[in-house]
């Protein structure tokens, strides 16, 4: 064609052929410049729609968690598959993969398209460019870039103690109701961007932790494989000693580290275990004292000396009915250093729990406030005979057994808790007996607020708060983090290797860390205890043999492990707190924090603030507003009245989680 196109070209017969070779190039150069943009347009669209693809479907990956070479392979196969008869040897796909792999981030690929021109080489050389030029390739750089769509789990950690029931600053409203309303609002807000996203199984999950002096995980937890329900964990015998129950036909035994019923005494019940667990079903009260009919007789007092009698008085038999006296509330301890201030699975139980033999220390165990020194009540079989009146410690709630002595042995001794509370013993006092401490509703795991009964469940549980106790603001951090995380106790969190999923806790107190000694709350302290019972336990005689106790574990040489007062339980428990928080950010856990009215002019409060501050996480979109060269912390100091605007700004936190590109 080359040829017979010069031959034409050279040809000089007539002006009509010279006119015509003259239109024709420009005309050729343009017919060919027509057919090459337009095939050039469709291969590069043809590249962008296949880039788009694969990068959305590797985003997909992605967060499933597949391995960075799994991802690089799978996004070039993906976009060579979809490049509508594309030659793959004419492109090159650059894949850069998020930097951030705790959540979120751009996944951003670049293609290169070489494009090959079908006529203009012809026409190049027609105009005088060399073979080399003629034919060179045109190239394109196309870029993709998708934001992953973030997914969230919240678990808010709200302070649920007795000092939640005053005013909040300038707001005429108590504080828990204060802090019900700012909560649903943030959950509303989170839920309605949620419901946009439909392409995202789960996308906003929210649990609630409510706290106080303990964490209360449910009752329906008894029997979970990660619960203590064989005494193993050097907590669950604390304060109990089983072998006062040393009767010759009704006994106690230990074996392989488990306590059993032994004896005939013991009835069908002879060879269970003997646990926390087992005495709140143990402890009976007489529920029903009736006389049995035609069971009168005379019993003499005295006798005159001819041997009759001179006093007398009427006796009766009487068959008891018996029911059970309380049950667990699903409290439960701290679990003792270092894994009250970790997420360290539950893996120390014996064949019976299925869980596996590992530390017994963390399992977890529930609650049970021992009976203080003081008899609770004086037992007699005639109802009609008067109770004497009640005397003791703070939490007497059981009658003391005889054969106890000193105040220790008397709160350690169990043969007590196997004698029947009589029907006509004194009512206990609000709060008291073995769940003392207990007194906040259960945790509710995360929950997915995209459909409305778990937007409705959460909301519900956020309601039903209501504030009592003393504050334990590491105990609520600590089931925070486990309410997120997704190994036991609960497991609804996301794997922790998946990528775009966000776990935050934010946490709301409105005062100090408390732990109380009986003096501080004008009771005595006949077993020498130091301590109220909490979730850390008594601080005397110490944990497992030891002399100190459970709060003073894995803390600094500042803390006295002796020095019993209120004021160096707070700084323990700041220091717990310091460590669970350290630890919690290093498991790329979000921490927000806030607090709610604490006075700055206070040393207390001002130390909290501090704790608080020192704890939260750093904001990954806002800058310090004092120094614009460090990251804002995601701490808020809020007072009653502007806590629904802070509760607003943590949304919007949490929205920018969630940007979608």
């Amino acid at each position: 064609m080359h040829g017979l196109w010069r031959q034409f070209c050279r040809d000089q017969r007539g002006n009509y052929a010279l006119m015509t070779v003259v239109a024709m190039v420009p005309l050729m150069g343009t017919l060919a410049m027509a057919v090459d943009f337009t095939e050039m347009s469709r291969e590069k669209q043809a590249v962008s729609n296949a880039l788009d693809a694969a990068n959305f479907a590797t985003a997909r990956r992605l967060t499933e968690g597949a391995t960075d070479d799994q991802l690089r392979a799978y996004a070039l196969d993906f976009f060579n598959a979809n490049l509508n008869k594309i030659n793959p040897a004419n492109t090159t796909l650059t894949v850069t993969l998020p930097s951030n792999t705790t959540g979120g981030g751009l996944l951003k690929m670049t293609a290169r398209l070489d494009y090959k021109p079908y006529f203009y080489p012809v026409f190049g050389q027609l105009v005088g460019k060399s073979e080399t030029d003629a034919n060179q390739r045109i190239s394109f750089n196309i870029t993709s870039e998708v934001r992953l769509k973030n997914t969230l789990e919240v678990a808010l950690v709200l302070d649920n103690s007795g000092s939640m029931t005053k005013t909040g600053t300038g707001s005429g409203q108590t504080r828990i109701d204060l802090l019900k309303t700012a909560a649903k609002q943030l959950v509303d807000t989170l839920a309605q961007q949620a419901a946009m996203i439909k392409q995202v199984d789960r996308p906003v999950q929210f649990g609630l932790v409510p706290f106080a002096a303990s964490v209360n995980v449910g009752p329906g937890n008894g029997n979970a494989p990660w619960m203590d329900t064989e005494g193993l964990s050097p907590v669950s015998n604390e304060n109990f000693d089983w072998s006062t129950l040393n009767a010759a036909d009704k006994y106690a035994q230990q074996t392989n580290g488990i306590w059993y019923k032994r004896g005939t005494g013991w009835g069908t019940d002879e060879g269970q275990m003997l646990t926390r667990f087992s005495l709140y079903r143990d402890m009976k009260v007489v529920t029903n004292h009736e006389r049995v009919v035609n069971s009168k007789r005379v019993v003499c007092d005295e006798y005159n000396p001819n041997n009759t009698c001179k006093r007398d008085h009427d006796e009766y038999d009487y068959i008891d009915t018996y029911g059970p006296f309380a049950s667990w509330q699903g409290c439960v301890e701290a679990r003792p250093y270092p894994y009250n201030v970790n997420d360290a699975a539950p893996s120390g139980g014996s064949a019976n729990t299925g869980i596996g033999v590992g530390d017994p220390a963390t399992m977890f165990v529930p609650m049970f406030a021992p009976d203080e020194p003081g008899n609770h009540w004086r037992l007699t079989q005639d109802p009609d005979e008067a109770a004497p009146t009640t005397y003791g410690a703070i939490n007497s709630w059981w009658n003391d057994d005889p054969t106890s002595s000193t105040g220790q042995s008397r709160l350690r001794n169990m043969s007590k808790y196997f004698q029947p509370r009589p029907i006509n013993a004194p009512a206990l006092a609000a709060g008291n007996g073995p769940n003392y401490s207990c007194s906040t509703n259960p945790i509710t795991p995360l929950t997915d607020v995209s459909v409305t009964t778990g937007l409705t469940a959460i909301k519900a549980a956020i309601d039903l708060m209501k504030p009592d106790g003393g504050t334990n603001v590491p105990e609520g951090m600590a089931w925070g983090w486990r309410v997120v995380s997704s190994g036991e106790p609960f497991t609804q969190g996301r794997p922790e290797t998946e990528r775009g999923n966000d776990k935050v806790v934010i946490v709301l107190t409105d005062g100090a860390n408390t732990y109380y000694t009986p003096s501080s709350l004008s009771h005595s302290d006949p077993a020498d205890s130091k301590s109220t019972y909490a979730s850390f336990g008594y601080l005397n005689p110490g944990y497992n043999g030891t002399s100190v106790g459970r709060l003073f574990m894995g803390t600094s040489s500042a803390i006295g492990q002796f020095d019993y007062s209120n004021g160096n339980y707070t700084n323990a428990l700041n220091e717990q707190m310091a460590t669970l928080c350290n630890n919690a950010k290093a498991a790329n856990i979000m921490v927000m924090t806030v607090a709610l009215d604490l006075s700055t002019t206070k040393t207390a409060d001002q130390q909290a603030i501090e704790a608080l501050k020192s704890c939260s996480s750093n904001s990954r979109f806002r800058k310090d507003p004092t120094d614009a060269s460090k990251p804002a912390k995601l701490f808020w100091n809020a007072t009653g009245a502007s806590l629904s605007n802070d509760f607003k700004e943590i949304g919007n936190e949490l929205s920018n989680l969630r940007i979608v590109g």
